[in-house]
Protein backbone atom coordinates (compact mmCIF):
# COMPACT_ATOMS: atom_id res chain seq x y z
CA UNK A 1 0.00 0.00 0.00
CA UNK A 2 1.02 3.43 -0.69
CA UNK A 3 0.63 6.77 1.62
CA UNK A 4 -1.71 9.27 0.23
CA UNK A 5 -3.46 12.20 1.64
CA UNK A 6 -7.25 12.92 2.16
CA UNK A 7 -9.77 15.43 3.25
CA UNK A 8 -11.89 14.35 5.96
CA UNK A 9 -14.46 15.87 8.22
CA UNK A 10 -15.09 15.01 11.94
CA UNK A 11 -17.84 15.43 14.07
CA UNK A 12 -17.69 16.79 17.53
CA UNK A 13 -19.48 17.50 20.63
CA UNK A 14 -18.26 20.60 22.97
CA UNK A 15 -17.72 19.21 26.46
CA UNK A 16 -18.05 22.80 28.08
CA UNK A 17 -21.32 24.21 26.01
CA UNK A 18 -22.95 26.01 28.66
CA UNK A 19 -19.72 28.14 28.91
CA UNK A 20 -19.30 28.76 24.90
CA UNK A 21 -23.20 29.09 24.10
CA UNK A 22 -23.87 32.48 24.31
CA UNK A 23 -20.77 33.44 22.44
CA UNK A 24 -21.72 30.93 19.78
CA UNK A 25 -25.13 32.05 20.03
CA UNK A 26 -23.67 35.81 19.24
CA UNK A 27 -21.83 34.52 16.36
CA UNK A 28 -24.82 32.72 15.09
CA UNK A 29 -26.72 35.60 15.12
CA UNK A 30 -23.95 37.49 13.53
CA UNK A 31 -23.47 35.31 10.91
CA UNK A 32 -27.51 35.76 9.93
CA UNK A 33 -27.44 39.61 10.10
CA UNK A 34 -24.44 39.70 7.42
CA UNK A 35 -26.32 37.23 5.26
CA UNK A 36 -29.35 39.08 5.56
CA UNK A 37 -27.57 43.01 4.61
CA UNK A 38 -26.24 41.04 1.75
CA UNK A 39 -29.15 40.01 0.74
CA UNK A 40 -30.37 43.39 0.63
CA UNK A 41 -27.76 44.61 -1.25
CA UNK A 42 -27.75 41.69 -4.26
CA UNK A 43 -31.44 42.78 -4.41
CA UNK A 44 -30.44 46.44 -5.02
CA UNK A 45 -28.57 45.37 -7.32
CA UNK A 46 -30.54 43.56 -9.36
CA UNK A 47 -33.58 46.14 -9.04
CA UNK A 48 -31.05 48.72 -10.71
CA UNK A 49 -29.24 46.57 -13.21
CA UNK A 50 -30.63 42.72 -13.51
CA UNK A 51 -27.51 41.11 -12.48
CA UNK A 52 -26.43 39.80 -9.42
CA UNK A 53 -23.58 41.14 -7.86
CA UNK A 54 -20.67 37.77 -7.46
CA UNK A 55 -18.53 37.03 -4.12
CA UNK A 56 -15.98 39.63 -4.95
CA UNK A 57 -18.34 42.58 -5.60
CA UNK A 58 -20.34 41.98 -2.03
CA UNK A 59 -16.74 41.22 -0.28
CA UNK A 60 -15.72 44.76 -1.72
CA UNK A 61 -18.92 46.49 -1.14
CA UNK A 62 -19.81 45.15 2.23
CA UNK A 63 -15.87 45.21 3.55
CA UNK A 64 -16.44 48.57 5.41
CA UNK A 65 -20.11 47.67 6.94
CA UNK A 66 -20.99 47.45 10.72
CA UNK A 67 -22.31 43.71 10.42
CA UNK A 68 -18.92 42.48 8.78
CA UNK A 69 -16.94 43.24 11.64
CA UNK A 70 -18.98 41.32 13.71
CA UNK A 71 -17.02 38.48 13.08
CA UNK A 72 -13.25 37.45 11.82
CA UNK A 73 -12.72 38.69 8.34
CA UNK A 74 -12.52 35.07 7.09
CA UNK A 75 -15.80 34.60 8.45
CA UNK A 76 -17.60 37.21 7.08
CA UNK A 77 -15.92 36.36 3.79
CA UNK A 78 -17.96 32.74 3.88
CA UNK A 79 -20.94 33.91 4.45
CA UNK A 80 -20.90 36.34 2.01
CA UNK A 81 -19.84 33.32 -0.59
CA UNK A 82 -22.16 31.45 0.83
CA UNK A 83 -24.62 34.17 -0.15
CA UNK A 84 -23.47 34.51 -3.43
CA UNK A 85 -23.55 30.37 -4.67
CA UNK A 86 -26.96 30.39 -3.45
CA UNK A 87 -27.83 33.45 -6.09
CA UNK A 88 -25.83 31.18 -8.83
CA UNK A 89 -28.23 28.17 -8.40
CA UNK A 90 -30.79 30.23 -8.41
CA UNK A 91 -30.05 31.86 -11.42
CA UNK A 92 -28.75 28.69 -13.18
CA UNK A 93 -32.27 26.95 -12.15
CA UNK A 94 -34.44 30.07 -13.92
CA UNK A 95 -32.02 29.81 -16.94
CA UNK A 96 -33.10 26.23 -17.39
CA UNK A 97 -36.47 26.77 -17.21
CA UNK A 98 -37.72 26.38 -13.18
CA UNK A 99 -39.70 29.33 -13.01
CA UNK A 100 -41.00 28.31 -9.61
CA UNK A 101 -37.27 28.48 -8.08
CA UNK A 102 -37.29 30.88 -5.63
CA UNK A 103 -34.04 33.24 -4.77
CA UNK A 104 -32.06 32.49 -1.29
CA UNK A 105 -34.14 34.09 1.36
CA UNK A 106 -33.71 36.51 4.36
CA UNK A 107 -33.03 34.33 7.23
CA UNK A 108 -35.63 35.36 9.60
CA UNK A 109 -37.88 32.91 11.80
CA UNK A 110 -41.10 34.81 13.75
CA UNK A 111 -39.15 38.07 13.02
CA UNK A 112 -35.69 36.77 14.60
CA UNK A 113 -32.30 35.78 13.42
CA UNK A 114 -31.33 31.69 13.65
CA UNK A 115 -28.38 31.06 14.18
CA UNK A 116 -26.07 30.24 11.13
CA UNK A 117 -23.37 27.96 10.85
CA UNK A 118 -20.02 30.02 11.42
CA UNK A 119 -17.27 28.98 9.29
CA UNK A 120 -13.59 29.63 10.50
CA UNK A 121 -10.59 29.35 8.59
CA UNK A 122 -6.92 28.50 9.22
CA UNK A 123 -6.83 32.60 10.81
CA UNK A 124 -9.98 32.35 12.99
CA UNK A 125 -8.79 29.55 14.86
CA UNK A 126 -5.66 27.85 16.57
CA UNK A 127 -6.20 24.00 17.74
CA UNK A 128 -4.40 22.24 20.85
CA UNK A 129 -4.76 18.73 19.66
CA UNK A 130 -3.13 17.43 22.88
CA UNK A 131 -6.19 18.78 24.98
CA UNK A 132 -8.77 18.85 22.94
CA UNK A 133 -9.74 22.01 22.19
CA UNK A 134 -10.31 24.79 19.64
CA UNK A 135 -9.56 28.75 20.27
CA UNK A 136 -12.06 30.28 17.69
CA UNK A 137 -11.77 34.12 16.57
CA UNK A 138 -14.71 36.49 17.26
CA UNK A 139 -15.18 40.03 15.59
CA UNK A 140 -13.76 43.08 16.42
CA UNK A 141 -17.60 43.83 17.27
CA UNK A 142 -17.84 41.15 19.81
CA UNK A 143 -15.02 41.23 21.80
CA UNK A 144 -14.23 42.66 25.35
CA UNK A 145 -11.02 42.84 24.36
CA UNK A 146 -7.82 41.72 21.80
CA UNK A 147 -7.39 38.86 23.11
CA UNK A 148 -11.24 37.78 23.71
CA UNK A 149 -12.18 34.20 21.83
CA UNK A 150 -14.14 31.44 22.34
CA UNK A 151 -12.39 28.58 23.56
CA UNK A 152 -14.56 25.17 23.08
CA UNK A 153 -13.37 21.85 24.23
CA UNK A 154 -14.23 18.82 22.20
CA UNK A 155 -14.82 15.00 21.88
CA UNK A 156 -14.95 14.06 18.37
CA UNK A 157 -17.71 11.91 17.16
CA UNK A 158 -15.72 9.06 15.45
CA UNK A 159 -14.43 5.64 16.79
CA UNK A 160 -12.02 5.31 19.56
CA UNK A 161 -8.74 6.80 19.59
CA UNK A 162 -9.13 8.76 16.37
CA UNK A 163 -6.54 11.91 16.88
CA UNK A 164 -7.46 15.13 14.93
CA UNK A 165 -4.49 16.29 13.44
CA UNK A 166 -3.94 18.81 10.71
CA UNK A 167 -7.13 21.03 10.85
CA UNK A 168 -7.42 23.19 7.78
CA UNK A 169 -11.25 24.53 9.04
CA UNK A 170 -13.51 24.42 11.05
CA UNK A 171 -17.34 25.03 11.62
CA UNK A 172 -20.10 25.62 14.56
CA UNK A 173 -22.70 24.39 13.65
CA UNK A 174 -26.14 24.49 15.61
CA UNK A 175 -27.95 21.58 15.26
CA UNK A 176 -30.49 19.26 17.63
CA UNK A 177 -30.94 22.11 20.27
CA UNK A 178 -26.86 22.46 20.89
CA UNK A 179 -23.96 24.08 18.78
CA UNK A 180 -21.11 21.26 17.59
CA UNK A 181 -18.26 21.35 15.78
CA UNK A 182 -17.38 20.21 12.01
CA UNK A 183 -13.84 19.90 12.03
CA UNK A 184 -12.02 19.47 8.46
CA UNK A 185 -8.55 17.69 8.55
CA UNK A 186 -5.86 16.47 6.06
CA UNK A 187 -5.48 12.85 6.85
CA UNK A 188 -2.96 10.51 6.09
CA UNK A 189 -4.30 7.24 4.32
CA UNK A 190 -3.10 3.71 2.96
CA UNK A 191 -3.98 3.33 -0.52
CA UNK A 192 -4.56 0.03 -1.77
CA UNK A 193 -3.12 -1.12 -4.88
CA UNK A 194 -4.92 -0.80 -7.63
CA UNK A 195 -7.51 -4.04 -8.20
CA UNK A 196 -6.02 -4.21 -11.89
CA UNK A 197 -5.60 -2.19 -15.56
CA UNK A 198 -8.91 -2.69 -17.09
CA UNK A 199 -10.81 0.96 -17.59
CA UNK A 200 -14.41 0.87 -17.05
CA UNK A 201 -16.69 4.02 -18.56
CA UNK A 202 -19.79 5.57 -17.32
CA UNK A 203 -22.25 7.80 -18.97
CA UNK A 204 -24.53 9.52 -16.74
CA UNK A 205 -28.10 10.42 -17.76
CA UNK A 206 -31.58 10.70 -16.31
CA UNK A 207 -33.81 7.77 -17.51
CA UNK A 208 -30.75 5.59 -16.70
CA UNK A 209 -28.71 7.41 -14.10
CA UNK A 210 -25.80 5.82 -15.16
CA UNK A 211 -24.40 3.09 -17.79
CA UNK A 212 -21.37 1.53 -16.57
CA UNK A 213 -19.06 -0.54 -19.89
CA UNK A 214 -16.07 -2.52 -19.24
CA UNK A 215 -15.02 -3.33 -22.80
CA UNK A 216 -17.11 -7.02 -23.01
CA UNK A 217 -20.14 -6.76 -21.28
CA UNK A 218 -21.96 -2.94 -19.67
CA UNK A 219 -23.97 -2.23 -16.59
CA UNK A 220 -27.47 -0.20 -16.57
CA UNK A 221 -29.08 1.56 -13.36
CA UNK A 222 -32.07 2.90 -14.16
CA UNK A 223 -32.88 6.59 -11.93
CA UNK A 224 -36.60 5.40 -11.52
CA UNK A 225 -36.37 5.57 -7.90
CA UNK A 226 -34.56 8.69 -7.67
CA UNK A 227 -37.63 10.16 -9.58
CA UNK A 228 -40.29 8.57 -8.26
CA UNK A 229 -38.79 10.31 -4.91
CA UNK A 230 -38.28 13.53 -6.45
CA UNK A 231 -41.81 13.87 -7.40
CA UNK A 232 -43.25 12.41 -4.35
CA UNK A 233 -41.37 15.05 -2.21
CA UNK A 234 -42.31 17.66 -4.45
CA UNK A 235 -45.66 17.24 -4.34
CA UNK A 236 -46.22 16.62 -0.51
CA UNK A 237 -44.20 20.08 -0.23
CA UNK A 238 -46.53 21.95 -2.48
CA UNK A 239 -49.37 20.57 -0.28
CA UNK A 240 -47.56 22.17 2.54
CA UNK A 241 -49.48 25.96 3.66
CA UNK A 242 -46.11 27.71 4.07
CA UNK A 243 -42.91 26.46 2.53
CA UNK A 244 -41.17 27.33 5.77
CA UNK A 245 -42.92 25.26 8.19
CA UNK A 246 -41.48 22.76 10.32
CA UNK A 247 -43.41 20.06 7.94
CA UNK A 248 -41.87 21.98 4.83
CA UNK A 249 -38.36 21.40 6.19
CA UNK A 250 -38.49 18.04 7.97
CA UNK A 251 -39.89 16.92 4.13
CA UNK A 252 -36.76 18.62 2.73
CA UNK A 253 -34.66 16.72 5.31
CA UNK A 254 -36.30 13.54 4.26
CA UNK A 255 -36.00 14.04 0.03
CA UNK A 256 -31.81 14.75 0.73
CA UNK A 257 -31.45 11.74 3.16
CA UNK A 258 -32.94 9.65 0.58
CA UNK A 259 -31.27 10.81 -2.78
CA UNK A 260 -27.72 11.01 -0.24
CA UNK A 261 -28.03 7.04 0.35
CA UNK A 262 -29.06 6.67 -3.07
CA UNK A 263 -26.08 8.10 -4.72
CA UNK A 264 -24.37 6.41 -1.64
CA UNK A 265 -24.90 3.39 -2.60
CA UNK A 266 -25.15 3.18 -6.59
CA UNK A 267 -21.03 4.27 -6.19
CA UNK A 268 -20.36 2.07 -3.63
CA UNK A 269 -21.73 -0.70 -6.10
CA UNK A 270 -20.47 0.19 -9.05
CA UNK A 271 -17.30 0.31 -7.30
CA UNK A 272 -17.53 -2.49 -5.90
CA UNK A 273 -18.40 -3.86 -9.63
CA UNK A 274 -15.55 -2.49 -10.69
CA UNK A 275 -13.44 -4.15 -8.31
CA UNK A 276 -14.45 -7.43 -9.18
CA UNK A 277 -13.50 -7.20 -12.81
CA UNK A 278 -9.63 -5.75 -11.89
CA UNK A 279 -11.01 -2.24 -12.81
CA UNK A 280 -8.01 0.79 -12.41
CA UNK A 281 -9.37 3.28 -14.13
CA UNK A 282 -13.00 4.53 -14.38
CA UNK A 283 -13.66 7.53 -16.90
CA UNK A 284 -17.01 9.43 -16.25
CA UNK A 285 -18.50 12.01 -18.51
CA UNK A 286 -17.89 14.98 -17.51
CA UNK A 287 -21.00 16.85 -17.68
CA UNK A 288 -20.36 20.30 -17.18
CA UNK A 289 -21.46 21.86 -20.25
CA UNK A 290 -24.91 19.65 -20.62
CA UNK A 291 -27.10 22.68 -20.48
CA UNK A 292 -25.53 24.36 -23.40
CA UNK A 293 -25.51 23.51 -27.42
CA UNK A 294 -22.09 23.72 -29.40
CA UNK A 295 -22.16 27.15 -29.39
CA UNK A 296 -21.93 27.56 -25.92
CA UNK A 297 -25.88 28.90 -25.69
CA UNK A 298 -28.19 27.81 -23.19
CA UNK A 299 -30.03 25.07 -24.83
CA UNK A 300 -33.81 24.56 -24.00
CA UNK A 301 -34.60 20.25 -22.83
CA UNK A 302 -38.22 21.33 -22.71
CA UNK A 303 -40.34 22.20 -19.53
CA UNK A 304 -39.96 18.70 -17.47
CA UNK A 305 -35.97 18.07 -18.96
CA UNK A 306 -34.74 21.67 -17.70
CA UNK A 307 -36.33 20.80 -14.01
CA UNK A 308 -35.03 16.81 -13.83
CA UNK A 309 -31.37 18.03 -15.64
CA UNK A 310 -30.51 20.89 -13.12
CA UNK A 311 -31.91 19.01 -10.11
CA UNK A 312 -30.50 15.74 -11.14
CA UNK A 313 -27.01 15.26 -8.94
CA UNK A 314 -24.56 14.50 -11.79
CA UNK A 315 -21.50 16.19 -10.24
CA UNK A 316 -22.04 15.05 -6.53
CA UNK A 317 -22.30 11.78 -7.71
CA UNK A 318 -18.80 12.46 -9.51
CA UNK A 319 -17.59 13.23 -6.03
CA UNK A 320 -18.81 10.41 -4.26
CA UNK A 321 -17.34 8.25 -6.95
CA UNK A 322 -13.82 9.90 -6.89
CA UNK A 323 -13.42 9.38 -3.17
CA UNK A 324 -15.04 5.61 -3.04
CA UNK A 325 -12.95 4.85 -5.87
CA UNK A 326 -9.38 6.25 -4.21
CA UNK A 327 -10.36 4.13 -1.54
CA UNK A 328 -10.32 0.84 -3.25
CA UNK A 329 -6.91 2.01 -5.14
CA UNK A 330 -9.15 3.39 -8.62
CA UNK A 331 -8.20 5.81 -10.41
CA UNK A 332 -12.11 7.94 -11.66
CA UNK A 333 -10.79 10.50 -14.75
CA UNK A 334 -13.82 12.90 -15.68
CA UNK A 335 -13.34 13.37 -19.49
CA UNK A 336 -15.87 15.77 -21.84
CA UNK A 337 -18.81 13.45 -23.19
CA UNK A 338 -19.93 15.69 -26.22
CA UNK A 339 -20.43 13.34 -29.67
CA UNK A 340 -20.83 10.41 -27.23
CA UNK A 341 -24.18 9.82 -27.90
CA UNK A 342 -24.22 10.46 -31.39
CA UNK A 343 -20.71 8.16 -32.42
CA UNK A 344 -21.20 4.75 -33.25
CA UNK A 345 -18.42 2.93 -30.59
CA UNK A 346 -17.52 -0.20 -33.30
CA UNK A 347 -16.87 2.05 -36.07
CA UNK A 348 -16.49 5.62 -35.22
CA UNK A 349 -19.41 6.86 -37.31
CA UNK A 350 -20.83 10.14 -36.50
CA UNK A 351 -24.33 10.74 -37.47
CA UNK A 352 -27.35 11.89 -34.72
CA UNK A 353 -29.91 10.41 -36.72
CA UNK A 354 -28.46 6.87 -35.66
CA UNK A 355 -29.79 6.67 -32.19
CA UNK A 356 -33.46 5.99 -33.26
CA UNK A 357 -34.83 6.70 -30.06
CA UNK A 358 -34.38 7.23 -26.24
CA UNK A 359 -33.35 3.57 -25.77
CA UNK A 360 -31.63 2.61 -29.44
CA UNK A 361 -28.81 3.15 -31.36
CA UNK A 362 -28.26 1.74 -34.75
CA UNK A 363 -25.82 2.51 -36.95
CA UNK A 364 -26.20 2.54 -40.58
CA UNK A 365 -22.43 1.61 -41.49
CA UNK A 366 -21.36 -1.05 -39.78
CA UNK A 367 -24.59 -2.61 -38.83
CA UNK A 368 -24.43 -2.95 -35.19
CA UNK A 369 -27.64 -2.61 -32.98
CA UNK A 370 -27.15 -1.05 -29.24
CA UNK A 371 -28.12 0.10 -26.11
CA UNK A 372 -27.61 4.41 -26.54
CA UNK A 373 -26.58 5.13 -23.08
CA UNK A 374 -24.48 1.60 -23.26
CA UNK A 375 -22.86 2.69 -26.60
CA UNK A 376 -22.06 6.37 -25.23
CA UNK A 377 -20.67 4.67 -22.10
CA UNK A 378 -18.59 2.80 -24.43
CA UNK A 379 -17.41 6.05 -26.28
CA UNK A 380 -16.62 7.23 -23.27
CA UNK A 381 -14.68 4.25 -22.17
CA UNK A 382 -12.68 4.38 -25.18
CA UNK A 383 -11.33 8.15 -24.28
CA UNK A 384 -8.35 7.00 -22.27
CA UNK A 385 -7.93 3.06 -24.55
CA UNK A 386 -4.16 3.96 -26.63
CA UNK A 387 -6.29 2.49 -29.59
CA UNK A 388 -9.24 0.48 -28.87
CA UNK A 389 -9.88 -2.42 -31.16
CA UNK A 390 -12.70 -2.71 -33.42
CA UNK A 391 -12.22 -6.24 -33.84
CA UNK A 392 -14.70 -7.32 -31.36
CA UNK A 393 -17.74 -9.03 -29.86
CA UNK A 394 -20.21 -6.12 -29.49
CA UNK A 395 -23.67 -8.39 -28.71
CA UNK A 396 -23.08 -7.20 -24.96
CA UNK A 397 -23.89 -3.56 -26.08
CA UNK A 398 -27.08 -4.17 -27.04
CA UNK A 399 -28.09 -6.40 -24.24
CA UNK A 400 -27.26 -4.63 -20.95
CA UNK A 401 -27.76 -6.28 -17.73
CA UNK A 402 -30.01 -4.32 -15.29
CA UNK A 403 -29.43 -3.53 -11.50
CA UNK A 404 -32.32 -1.62 -9.62
CA UNK A 405 -32.63 -0.31 -6.68
CA UNK A 406 -34.48 -2.08 -4.01
CA UNK A 407 -36.34 0.10 -1.79
CA UNK A 408 -36.97 -2.92 1.00
CA UNK A 409 -33.08 -4.10 1.42
CA UNK A 410 -31.45 -0.19 0.35
CA UNK A 411 -29.21 -1.94 -2.06
CA UNK A 412 -28.88 -2.24 -6.08
CA UNK A 413 -29.11 -5.50 -7.02
CA UNK A 414 -29.98 -7.52 -10.65
CA UNK A 415 -33.42 -6.51 -12.23
CA UNK A 416 -35.06 -10.43 -11.84
CA UNK A 417 -33.92 -10.22 -7.54
CA UNK A 418 -35.99 -7.25 -7.58
CA UNK A 419 -38.83 -7.83 -9.29
CA UNK A 420 -39.37 -11.35 -7.25
CA UNK A 421 -39.22 -9.70 -3.95
CA UNK A 422 -41.80 -6.60 -4.58
CA UNK A 423 -45.41 -7.87 -3.65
Amino acid sequence: MANGVVTRTYRACIRNQQQVSDDLDSLGFAASKLWNVGRWTAHRVWDACGQIPGANALLSYLKGHERYADLHSQSSQRVLQELAEAFTGWFGKRENGDTKANPPGYRKRNGEHPRSTVTFKTAGFKHDAENGRLRLSKGKNLKDGWSDFVLCEYDPIAPPGTTIENVQQVRAVYEHGEWRLHIVCRVESDVPESPGDRVAGIDLGICNFAAVSFGDESLLYPGGALKEDEYYFAKKRAETDDPGSRKARRLDRKRTARRTHFLHTLSKHIIGECVERGVGTVVIGDLGGIRDDENGESRNWGKHGNLDLHGWAFDRFGTLLEYKGRDRGIDVVRKDERRTSKTCSCCGTEDGSQRVERGLYACDDCGVVANADSNGAENIRQKVLPSPSPDRDNGWLAQPAVRLFDRGEGVFAPREQVTEREP
